[in-house]
């Protein structure tokens, strides 16, 4: 009994001290806002969530809706709480005229983002620091010290964050799934400070869940709040279970706040209870989305499969079962999978200390091979966008943005540049410099995920502004509808009524009729409709003009006249 309790305690990890040298803090500050910074400025809001989203923000800045009622042309949020559109909508506020509205309600979201990935790190440290997290000593010394170990498996977690896939367009935008991220991170965060920082850790566990409810997440939040209280009951620490009573007003709290949402007629209690359809789908899904966190995790699984109860594995392992549960209780919906992303790469980073070297070289060389081929072809479309030359390469890019037109800009082309040497440098560095340091198979995929965001959202922001804003075809309906014009759109998406209301300067009504007295005050009928369904006949309106997104005719709206 006693040599099996003691194999069960034996690390698998043996780390030398010189395998935990420090990634440079000035290093993994520019990791961090080469991530987060591209895309916060110079961008319209996208379709659809992100401007649906954006599009409650501003009217609560505007005056237009109540801040206890969120709507855009009277069409109340189906999701997202309160809280999101709140934040939004007061950076909004106290930042008009001087900023951009759109600019403004993504800075709150983009510190969240850089929350998300102090707290991750700050988990991982300290996940790092318990004692069954520790490697073995070694026969001769020499092994790591506990902090310095700790560290390096901490900035592992953060590079595999940014690595992820799934985090990448979903953290940039300004949707109520990242402040249930935040919600979900702090939660983790508090696990992992039980122990050793218990008043960080409570404030953390009376934050966390509320902020997820408050969000349009309380399903979630218990089922978080659950996972926590199963780690707490089976803890041998005195400090983690006399955590319980926290994590359970936690979620009290979080019942209450999303009660009183459902009474108050918002979106508290919702339900999006619908299976995946076929198994295919859902491994597509983790494929994509999870790469590269969800391979370590399960390999970190697999190698630590004797300390699975303890702290540093049960807290992500069981958290991040949450979030791929929930993903697949609402039809393996990716934005729910964000939930696990955090935990997931947790977990990851404690694969670092047992990953093979022939695992780790593969890791390195498909990197450079995969991002450094992404980053030629970025230059390649900006070079054919603008020059037409290769002429199949411009030709391939105008069927697929018809319409499209090149936009120059020397501030956006020399920061491109200097990501491009940044790269380079970082895979010489890597190669030549870095052969033991514990985070060095997480180098070269966190970077070149940061590279291609930073390409995209500088040489391509122009094309994809025009793929993916309503602002070009706003801009070819003033024709047709002259600004301040009252607009009727009845079923259209709050997505199409906040561009018509930004870019347009129209007024938008979307519960008006179409026919009766409700229409009077109506002067033109906008209808949205699929790709190419046939224009429907509409009582005491005739229709005037058609327009398409430029992209592959995803939508057409029918601009009807009495």
């Amino acid at each position: 009994m006693n040599a099996r309790l003691q194999e069960s305690r034996v690390s698998p990890a043996l780390v030398t001290q010189k395998a935990v040298q420090r990634l440079p803090r000035w290093a993994l500050l520019l990791f961090c806002a080469a991530y987060v910074l591209p895309g916060l400025f110079g961008r319209d809001p996208w379709k659809n969530e992100d401007i649906a989203s954006f599009g409650q923000m501003w009217s609560l800045a505007l005056g237009q809706a109540s801040w206890l009622h969120p709507n855009v042309g009277g069409v109340l949020p189906t999701s997202g709480g309160v809280l999101p559109y709140w934040l939004g909508g007061a950076f909004i506020k106290v930042l008009s005229p001087w900023v951009d509205p759109a600019l403004a309600a993504r800075l709150p979201f983009a510190v969240l983002l850089a929350l998300i990935l102090a707290l991750t790190w700050y988990t991982t440290y300290h996940l790092a620091r318990t004692k069954a997290a520790q490697p073995l000593p070694l026969a001769f010394g020499g092994e790591a010290e506990p902090a310095d170990y700790a560290r390096a498996v901490a900035d592992g977690g953060v590079l595999a964050l940014i690595a992820t896939l799934g985090l990448l367009q979903l953290g940039h935008e300004t949707t109520p799934e990242l402040l249930q991220l935040t919600g979900s991170t702090l939660f983790l965060y508090g696990l992992a400070m039980a122990e050793t920082r218990a008043v960080k850790a409570r404030w953390a566990a009376l934050l966390s869940l509320p902020v997820m409810a408050a969000s349009g997440s309380p399903a979630v939040a218990l089922m978080l709040g659950a996972a926590g209280s199963v780690i707490c009951l089976l803890s041998r620490q005195a400090e983690l279970r006399q955590y319980l009573r926290w994590v359970l007003v936690s979620m009290v709290l979080s019942m209450a706040l999303a009660s009183g949402l459902s009474a108050l007629g918002l979106s508290g209690w919702s339900w999006r209870l619908s299976w995946p359809d076929t198994p295919g789908e859902v491994l597509r899904l983790l494929v994509w989305f999870t790469w590269p966190t969800l391979p370590l995790a399960v390999l970190t699984i697999w190698h630590w499969r004797r300390q699975v109860t303890h702290r540093h594995i049960a807290v992500p392992l069981l958290t991040a079962l949450v979030g791929l549960l929930a993903s697949l209780s609402m039809g393996a919906n990716e934005r729910a999978l964000l939930t696990a992303l955090p935990s997931l790469a947790v977990l990851a980073a404690f694969a670092l200390p047992i990953l093979q070297r022939s695992l780790g070289s593969a890791i390195d060389w498909f990197s450079v091979f995969f991002f450094t081929v992404c980053g030629i072809l970025i230059w390649l479309g900006y070079v054919a966008l603008h020059t037409g030359a290769p002429a199949r390469t411009a030709e391939r890019i105008t069927k697929l943005v018809p319409g499209t037109e090149a936009q120059f800009s020397w501030l956006a082309l020399i920061v491109a540049l200097i990501g491009t040497v940044l790269w380079l440098g970082l895979v010489r560095w890597r190669t030549a410099r870095v052969s033991h340091a514990l985070w060095k198979s997480l180098v070269l995929p966190a970077g070149g995920v940061a590279l291609c965001w930073l390409l995209f959202m500088t040489l391509w922001l122009p094309i994809l502004d025009q793929a993916r804003s309503y602002r070009a075809l706003v801009e070819r309906m003033r024709p047709d509808v002259p600004a301040d014009t009252m607009v009727c759109a009845p079923r259209a998406t709050v997505a199409l009524m906040t561009g018509l209301e930004y870019f347009g300067q129209y007024r938008v009504d979307g519960l008006a009729p179409t026919s009766g007295e409700g229409a009077r005050h109506c002067e033109v009928l906008i209808v949205q409709l699929p790709g190419r369904a046939a224009i429907p006949e509409v009582e005491g309106w005739q229709p005037r003009a058609k327009h398409n997104q430029r992209t592959r005719n995803s939508e057409q709206i029918v601009i009807y006249r009495r």
